[in-house]
């Protein structure tokens, strides 16, 4: 299987990853300070986190992030976009040139208007394409992907039992308009988390994607999402064992994900510090993990 071996202990864990999309406009306060890869990853290491959410390196820089990982003590998960099970095929053939290094593979299927049987078959055969090759696939759940729809996606987990989902509820509730969360939504939403692999942390309002959720964390949502987080994370302890990793990701996106004032394109400028609510979730994240005693 192709995971971390970062470290010997042999009980599950948290693992803490920062999203490298998530970086793009992010960079110490010094103007002319270098922000290369070294940078990068020396400055996600230091403020804590066990890791990153990214791509696949391109071949030439593939020595570099083996280096660094290894010497600031980072995993590396990935990202995947198929349409096909032809294009898991040719992603799982670049990702064997990583083994060892590649933690697990976060894939949106990019198919969102394929639904019903032939949306299962899909999901199935990579599903199996990926346990054949001996690597851990997690599904997203996420807008204008093959699970965009709560409950086409909560039908797939009924009719697939080894499907694994990275769960982010931020499409569901923003697409959903979940102002508030209702018990119908509440009940299809726990069925999806008791397939929980991974965690994308980000907060929607049920207007916007990804809202400023505060110094401290004051935005009325973030309960619901700390509840499904702790929910998706004692859902994934049940059956885990030896050195299974829990991945959560603080996955805030650049403009024009994040909110911005926008001056019909003139001006975009973010309204919330990214970077310091990237931190916040990352010790949500341990405390909740520290509360149901791991």
């Amino acid at each position: 299987m192709i995971k971390s071996t970062r470290t010997n202990d042999r009980s599950p864990r948290l693992d803490v990853q920062m999203s490298w999309w998530g970086m793009n406009g992010i960079r110490p306060a010094e103007p002319d300070h270098a922000w290369d890869l070294e940078t990068k990853l020396r400055f996600i290491a230091e403020a804590g986190f066990d890791g990153v959410n990214a791509f696949i390196p391109e071949p030439e820089e593939a020595a570099d992030w083996r280096r660094l990982l290894d010497q600031y003590r980072l995993t590396l998960s990935v990202n995947a976009y198929p349409k096909s099970a032809e294009d898991m095929v040719d992603f799982i053939e670049k990702l064997t040139a990583y083994e060892g290094t590649v933690q697990y593979v976060n894939a949106q299927v990019l198919t969102p208007f394929v639904i019903d049987a032939k949306a299962e078959q899909l999901l199935y055969d990579i599903d199996r394409l990926a346990r054949d090759a001996g690597i851990q696939v997690f599904i997203e759940t996420h807008r204008g992907t093959i699970t965009q729809d709560l409950l086409r996606t909560v039908q797939y987990v009924n009719r697939l039992p080894s499907l694994r989902l990275t769960i982010d509820f931020s499409h569901y509730v923003v697409a959903g308009e979940m102002r508030t969360v209702s018990e119908e939504a509440e009940a299809l939403l726990r069925t999806l988390l008791t397939r929980t692999s991974s965690i994308h942390a980000r907060v929607s309002n049920g207007e916007q994607v990804q809202v400023n959720v505060g110094e401290n964390g004051e935005h009325p949502m973030l309960e619901h999402y700390e509840r499904w987080w702790e929910s998706g994370m004692r859902h994934w302890l049940a059956q885990a064992s030896g050195d299974d990793r829990f991945p959560f990701v603080c996955e805030l996106g650049p403009p024009p994900y994040a909110i911005t004032v926008d001056d019909y394109g003139a001006r975009t400028e973010e309204i919330s510090d990214r970077w310091a609510q990237s931190l916040l979730f990352a010790a949500k994240a341990r405390s909740l993990w520290n509360r149901i005693g791991k």
